[in-house]
């Protein structure tokens, strides 16, 4: 067994700001655009924008690069993980929202889809037993409690017939979230471009089937340049996350990109800064603080594994190599690990989704004194 000794952040948590900043970023710019087009057609330009431009990149990486060096390619026993998670996020999530939206305010909505990160977390934590202490609980409250004080209105929540629907959109976001972090360790850049293709797919069909007409060729364009870099880019850098942190963890930082998108539209859009901003702002800060402070760790068993992805030889990878193997690191092929009990500092991530028992549901928070 190796000594504990504490690590420093993993790259996971970069990843995922830089995932929920993008997000954040292109909603004021997306609703410059709205003004132009219907808000379903916008949504297919948006997921679109992000498939086509996620293949792209793709191409080139492959083309730039020794082929050890890449992301490794979806296996297709994986397959499955990805099709339920496009089912579930790229075809009945966006359909369900927009026929809520025929029915709910646009506030309502704001403020239902904070449920997003709820059932994020609560399906990884009591469905797909993700590890999770009182620290992490109490931050993910205060992120989504950020949320919902920055979506909230003077006359409240008002629940419609279509709030149920929204509600049930976010489930199935959550659903997706936990089933793409089962393929996570596969090419990033595939996974977000199919689930862009998709979902980008449906929406275009369902607004050309209500009537809407095309926006004119910049606006258009324009669409597709946001969705790549707030849709695309943004849900490659979230699947990355996913592969280094978890799902709840990466659900509750993406949950900071309403605060960041409305930080960005105060200048953009010359909005006002509503009474509710700095409270929601300190709520997402101690929540925040509270998930960039954990220290979970313990001793714990890995079992035989095998699997693909890119990765450096550290602790975790002490393999041999194949002879038509390029051994410089970073790079990508199979790989066996071996049984180890050992103990160190850890998150959730592709290599440790053990279990917990009774007492280690909750460990003792070693930030408190």
């Amino acid at each position: 067994m190796t000594s504990l000794k504490k690590t420093s952040l993993p790259s996971g948590v970069g990843i995922a700001f830089a995932a929920a900043a993008l997000f954040g970023v292109s909603t004021p710019f997306a609703k410059l655009l709205l003004g132009a087009m219907s808000p379903v057609l916008l949504a297919g330009l948006l997921y679109l924008g992000s498939g086509i431009g996620l293949l792209a990149v793709r191409f080139w990486r492959q083309s730039s690069t020794r082929s050890d060096h890449d992301e490794a390619a979806l296996p297709r026993s994986q397959w499955p993980w990805l099709a339920g998670a496009v089912l579930f996020g790229g075809v009945l999530a966006p359909v369900l929202l927009m026929l809520g939206l025929r029915s709910t305010t646009a506030a309502s909505s704001s403020l239902l889809l904070n449920f997003e990160g709820v059932f994020t977390a609560a399906l990884a934590w009591f469905v797909f037993r993700e590890n999770f202490d009182r620290r992490i609980a109490l931050g993910m409250l205060a992120i989504v409690a950020g949320g919902v004080v920055l979506s909230w209105q003077p006359r409240g929540l008002e629940i419609s017939s279509g709030a149920w629907l929204v509600i049930v959109a976010c489930a199935c976001w959550g659903v997706d979230n936990n089933l793409t972090q089962k393929v996570s360790a596969s090419d990033p850049f595939q996974i977000a471009s199919i689930k862009g293709l998709a979902a980008g797919s449906v929406n275009l069909v369902i607004a050309l089937s209500l009537g809407a007409s095309w926006p004119p060729f910049r606006v258009l364009v324009g669409a597709l340049v946001v969705g790549f870099f707030g849709y695309g880019l943004s849900l490659a850098f979230f699947v990355l996350a996913l592969r280094h942190i978890g799902t709840a963890r990466t659900g509750a930082y993406f949950s900071l990109a309403p605060f960041i998108g409305a930080l960005v539209a105060l200048p953009l859009l010359h909005e006002a800064v509503p009474n509710t901003f700095w409270l929601a702002a300190a709520l997402m800060a101690g929540g925040v603080w509270l998930h960039l402070t954990e220290r979970h760790a313990h001793e714990h068993a890995h079992q035989t594994l095998e699997h693909a992805h890119r990765h450096l030889h550290d602790e975790h990878h002490r393999h041999q190599h194949a002879p038509n193997v390029d051994t410089r690191e970073p790079h990508t092929h199979s790989h066996f690990h071996q049984p180890m009990t050992h103990a160190h500092a850890h998150f959730p991530d592709i290599h440790h989704r053990h279990n917990h028992t009774e007492s280690a549901t909750f460990p003792k928070d070693e930030n408190a004194q």
